[in-house]
């Protein structure tokens, strides 16, 4: 075993890992310390002495303990005395360390491969000054990181350290010229090596700031700059632009001052960082103000918007706008005292008026942007949900929607392709397959827009319809046309799923990752209303089929409904805290003990493995937290195997804002489980949320392959009639494992093999 020297952050991997065709379900679209595995001991290391007694069960012991130089000699089937294993035990721990080799193989081809892309992509931009090299070769920087896994023999690097100082300069004069594009790219790359310090953090959220609002004012625009990239790129270019649906015009509807200024004056009142007698240094209506101020200079001085609000364009015009921002901004800084609604409400309106008079810019744009930086001002998860949000924002906690129920991604022509029509949604009854492409939606072309379009038009009230036109190849290979109307109903979306897919219904699953052993296997996608149904009803179906032992996955689980953890934490543990808020100064505002279960819904009495990455966040990093104290303090049988969670550990409490049309949420508390520290992530730490027991790498690369992969073989492509189009191509997710291709799954497995072994003779270690 080896110890990682540094736990990478989200935002690195996902730099990493790039855009895995993005999936979308119409109504819903898709956001260390402990033992390390490694393929050997490092130089010098000592080899822990095992006791002769040892027995299979001996390897879980020394996950558990954190061994990590018992693990490796346990998971060495040569130190073990002849029949000392069985032969399924030997087998898999045999193919855990070659996966694992072959990961270290891997890894040193990539490193290499990776320097020599960061060389090359400097070598073009020292020849041709375009950021589109530059930008390359960050994130060629952003992957040796990763692979390299050690920060100290990263930034020693000569290469590495070039890249990232002329990235610096390069970003900022990027910016200064209006390429908004390359700028992002090259802060979110700077901010992703420089995590978690954060010094890169305030520009990527400027320039994220710019490109939304072309995304929002300006579609076409951001449009445009993207082609660009795809024909610099050598790309195919994308298709024409599609305005359906994207006029911000109609977004806007609904908001207003009031509805602004309240969001403000509440987030001021309640927000768990706000300045107090306690918390001297909190934040303070003054901050939020100047914020929302600093977006409407960020508007301002975002030329592209110029073709949504013409005053923009002429520079005198813009230059007295932008005289009155900073006349605003120094007279809030210059403030001694703290900043009351009266100064909110003067400070928006001048912004208002100024913003109307001199460059045409609309009330409610103005509203939008200032409301959007003012929340900015407190942390990532406190927003205004606007009323083009609402719905969607609903449906995430809801687990719920109105649609027509198909899973949709842009293809390699940028194509909107149903992946599969959901069994028993309308879509699947009109008679929707798998491949189609949807080429208009009632009666207007669909060609050009993105996934987010698609949705938000193909959505809307219940038991309204929609006309949808797409072309699909028939038996022959001619292409053929075919209109459906289809009624919009509300779409459950199941939470939990199993190992692999058996039939086309949401419970259609085989549970069991070793059937012979009685392992199951849960995949919890989120923590919606009917979570904790979902999962009894598995758990049901699994122990009437004998299960001894589970594997429980909450990678890339963004979390959800707070009872819900609880609920399901309580499956797992059989007495204690399993989750307390705690606000500012650190005092308990609520706690929530264990609830009492039948042992028909318990799993506190088998062994479990918990796996967790940075993308498992919030609820997810409840529950798993909850099961590890509770193992740790020897109630129950389980570890957390993988990487570090996300780190947000903060409640949100929702709000409708005057008129009904739009909301807010505010962070009010932290989580805490029953650990030293805390789960959530605040500015400056270097510990934050769930670190596993066991740690268990996996390259960018894998972890890419595994999403496709286990993406695909979790849709069973139906015909019209709702049956298995059984000849359909497929993957294997038991490949998942054999080619070692998710060796955190993999390591679960062969821990709880070695708890459900059966074996009565008694076993030792060879000398």
């Amino acid at each position: 075993m080896t110890s990682c020297t540094k736990q990478m952050s989200w935002t690195k991997r996902a730099t990493t890992l790039g855009t895995i065709g993005t999936i979308g379900i119409i109504g819903l679209l898709t956001t260390f310390s402990g033992t390390a595995l490694a393929a050997n001991s490092e130089p010098g290391s000592s080899i822990t002495e095992v006791s002769p007694h040892a027995s299979p069960s001996s390897i879980w012991d020394a996950a558990i303990a954190g061994d990590s130089a018992t693990l490796n000699t346990l998971l060495t089937p040569s130190n073990w005395e002849r029949n000392a294993l069985n032969a399924d035990l030997i087998e898999s721990i045999e193919l855990l360390q070659t996966n694992i080799a072959q990961r270290e193989v891997t890894r040193q081809e990539q490193i290499e491969d990776a320097n020599t892309r960061l060389l090359e992509q400097l070598e073009s931009y020292n020849e041709t000054n375009s950021g589109l090299h530059l930008s390359k070769a960050l994130a060629a920087a952003v992957e040796l990181q990763m692979l390299f896994n050690n920060d100290d023999k990263f930034f020693a690097d000569a290469s590495v350290s070039k890249a990232i100082n002329v990235s610096v300069n390069a970003a900022k004069l990027a910016e200064n010229t209006g390429d908004w594009m390359i700028a992002s790219e090259l802060y979110y790359r700077l901010n992703a090596i420089h995590d978690p310090s954060g010094i890169y953090k305030p520009d990527l959220k400027r320039l994220t700031r710019r490109l939304a609002m072309i995304r929002l004012y300006a579609p076409q625009r951001l449009w445009e700059i993207r082609n660009q990239r795809r024909i610099d790129e050598e790309m195919e270019p994308l298709p024409p632009y599609n305005a359906y649906g994207d006029d911000f015009h109609e977004k806007l509807k609904g908001i207003n001052s009031i509805t602004v200024r309240t969001a403000i004056q509440r987030s001021a009142d309640q927000h768990v960082g706000r300045k107090t007698r306690r918390h001297p240094q909190g934040i303070n209506m003054n901050d939020l103000i100047l914020s929302g101020i600093n977006a409407i200079e960020t508007m301002a001085t975002t030329t592209d918007l110029a073709v949504a609000f013409d005053g923009l364009e002429k520079e005198s015009n813009r230059n007295k706008f932008l005289d009155v921002i900073h006349a605003q901004q120094a007279k809030i800084q210059a403030k001694e005292h703290t900043a009351s609604g009266y100064d909110l409400r003067r400070a928006l309106d001048s912004i208002l008026i100024a913003g109307q008079q001199f460059v045409g810019i609309q009330e409610n744009a103005l509203l939008h942007e200032f409301g959007n930086g003012a929340m900015s001002a407190l942390d990532d998860y406190t927003a205004i949900i606007w009323p083009d949000e609402l719905a969607r924002f609903r449906r995430s906690t809801q687990g719920e929607f109105i649609g027509i129920g198909v899973q949709i991604q842009l293809d390699e022509f940028q194509n909107i392709k149903i992946v599969t029509p959901l069994e028993g949604t309308p879509a699947q009854r009109a008679g929707v397959q798998s491949d189609d492409i949807i080429k208009k939606i009632d009666g207007i072309t669909a060609v050009g827009l993105g996934l987010n379009q698609a949705v938000d038009i193909i959505t809307g009230p219940a038991n309204t319809k929609v006309v949808i036109t797409v072309e699909r190849e028939a038996d022959a290979g001619e292409i053929i046309e075919k209109e459906f109307t289809i009624i919009r109903q509300k779409i459950d979306l199941p939470s939990v799923k199993g190992w692999s897919k058996t039939g086309a219904g949401d419970q259609d699953w085989n549970y069991f990752i070793d059937q012979d052993a009685g392992i199951g296997y849960l995949r919890l996608t989120g923590f919606t209303q009917d979570s904790t149904k979902e999962f009894d009803q598995a758990i049901k179906a699994m122990k009437q089929e004998g299960l001894n032992a589970l594997i429980l996955d909450l990678r890339y689980n963004p979390g959800g409904l707070l009872d819900q953890a609880v609920n399901l934490a309580s499956r797992f543990i059989p007495s204690g805290m399993i989750v307390k808020t705690v606000d500012g100064s650190g005092i308990t505002n609520s706690i929530d003990d264990a609830r009492r279960v039948s042992p028909r819904k318990s799993v506190a009495d088998i062994p479990v493995v918990v796996l967790v990455n940075e993308g498992s966040a919030s609820a997810s990093e409840i529950l798993s937290g909850a099961i590890q104290a509770s193992a740790h303090q020897g109630k129950t049988q389980a570890l957390v195997l993988g990487h570090r969670s996300f780190g947000k550990g903060s409640v949100q409490n929702v709000y409708l804002l005057p008129g009904g049309s739009a909301a807010m949420k505010v962070t009010t508390n932290y989580y805490k489980i029953d650990a030293p520290r805390m789960i959530h992530k605040v500015p400056g730490a270097t510990q934050w949320g769930i670190d596993p027991d066991l740690v268990v790498d996996m390259l960018p690369s894998q972890q890419a392959d595994a999403l496709l992969l286990r993406r695909s073989a979790d849709v069973l492509p139906l015909d019209e009639n709702g049956d298995i189009i059984v000849d359909a191509e497929r993957p294997d997710p038991n490949t998942l494992i054999t080619d070692g291709t998710d060796l955190q799954v993999q390591t679960a497995l062969v821990l709880l093999q070695s708890q459900t072994t059966v074996n009565n003779t008694k076993t030792t270690m060879m000398d």
